[in-house]
């Protein structure tokens, strides 16, 4: 289950929403070992698109630094999609090689009916998908 306070997934759909029509992305930081997000870093879409996201590799550097100089590690990995559910497509799929991490997808699609978004959480390992609770709360 991914425990995530209101005001990071208020900052996470916000971000999504904001590069609408293009995927957004980003991770969410906290001390390693924790499994409690807690700092916000919005990344820049290297690839500008509707249909798929890729870090700045220079950014993606700077930030791996970062975690080591502060002994953090990415608790969630975060995009969007902006035509489709919030589900990982094979791209996301083939991409995902942090095992400890909650991979959020965001849809700023109305693909269900139930509004303007989806919030949904996964566990990606060696390819295999497994979606998760998703549990908001105040404060940890």
């Amino acid at each position: 289950m991914l425990t995530i306070t209101q005001a990071l997934y208020d900052q996470i759909v916000a971000h999504a929403r904001k590069d609408h029509p293009d995927e957004a992305c980003g991770v969410v930081a906290g001390p390693a070992g924790s499994d409690r997000p807690e700092r916000f870093i919005a990344m820049l879409n290297a690839a500008m698109s509707p249909t798929f996201y890729e870090f700045d590799s220079g950014d993606l550097l700077k930030l791996y630094r970062e975690f080591d100089d502060r002994d953090e590690e990415p608790v969630v990995i975060y995009h969007s999609h902006t035509a489709t559910e919030a589900y990982p497509s094979r791209t996301d799929i083939s991409y995902a090689n942090e095992p400890g991490a909650h991979y959020v997808l965001v849809s700023t699609a109305d693909t269900d009916g139930l509004g303007d978004f989806q919030f949904r959480s996964f566990r990606i390992v060696d390819g295999v998908v497994t979606e998760e609770e998703v549990r908001v709360v105040e404060t940890y």
